[in-house]
């Protein structure tokens, strides 16, 4: 087993730096760099990128707060009015995903940008930052499972537990390497943010079976299953949508090519 060890805060002159908040800042950071080495590898502009990545993140953090607080534990709407814009207490990133979705409509519409020509980009982005984001929830340990007696249990105070944080962290670990594998195979073009989509649905709505039911403060559940994982089946409808589709040409590959002929020496 684990043993169950509770990283320490920090004290950083008038703010507290907690472990979860450290590694989601990181995961956001560690996404954001690689979403724009890969549009330039693809040769892609990643100035929009850049701006979006503001945008993504504020809509990720305020929609991540009111699924978890709409959703899963609706019980703390009574702690104050102003519960609803206190966006740092209690995050889902099913809801995360959601705003970060929404936000990237808006501004690519607004825009006026293909998102497909992205897709790739923000796949092989969102699985790393998201999987060291998750290592922020297994360093809280604040996705506690059923108790059990598997090998990568962790040794919770009140028995030995499965950690749907470092499970889902292991996960998405799996999903970037195998992505990654597959980023240059001409038959995956346009295809690894469905891939994504379909391979993490299937996991976590699988893996939400295992969270605990037996605590005081557990995710609620509508007719048996968690809001992750109604969330899920909505992957899934978007993955094989996107893997089953055709795939239109990126803006990379119609650039028009250098005219053949004679080239002369500038002089």
């Amino acid at each position: 087993m684990i043993p169950y060890w509770h990283a320490p805060s920090f004290k950083l002159g008038p703010l507290e730096l907690n472990p979860f908040n450290v590694f989601v800042a990181a995961g956001i950071l560690l996404a954001a760099r690689l979403l724009t080495k890969q549009a330039e590898r693809e040769g892609l502009d990643p100035n929009p990128l850049a701006d979006f990545a503001m945008w993504g993140v504020a809509a990720g953090m305020l929609f991540g707060h009111w699924v978890h607080l709409f959703f899963y534990h609706p019980e703390e709407m009574s702690k104050s009015p102003f519960q609803i814009l206190r966006f740092w207490d209690g995050l889902s990133s099913f809801g995360g995903l959601l705003g970060g979705i929404l936000a990237a409509v808006v501004f690519f519409r607004v825009k006026k940008l293909r998102f497909n020509d992205y897709a790739d980009s923000f796949a092989l982005g969102v699985a790393p930052g998201w999987a060291v984001a998750r290592l922020g929830c297994f360093a809280v340990h604040d996705h506690p499972g059923k108790l059990t007696d598997f090998f990568l249990a962790v040794q919770f105070p009140n028995g030995n537990r499965h950690d749907l944080g470092f499970y889902d962290a292991i996960v998405l670990f799996a999903i970037t390497g195998l992505l990654y594998a597959l980023r240059d195979m001409p038959k995956m073009k346009g295809r690894l943010l469905p891939l994504l989509a379909l391979l993490y649905a299937a996991s976590r709505f699988s893996l939400d079976f295992l969270r605990a039911t037996d605590l005081s403060y557990v995710d609620a559940r509508y007719f048996g299953l968690t809001p992750a994982q109604y969330g899920c089946l909505l992957l899934v409808a978007y993955g094989l949508w996107g893997l089953l589709r055709k795939q239109a040409p990126s803006a990379s590959s119609q650039k028009p090519s250098a005219p053949q002929g004679r080239v002369e020496t500038a002089r």
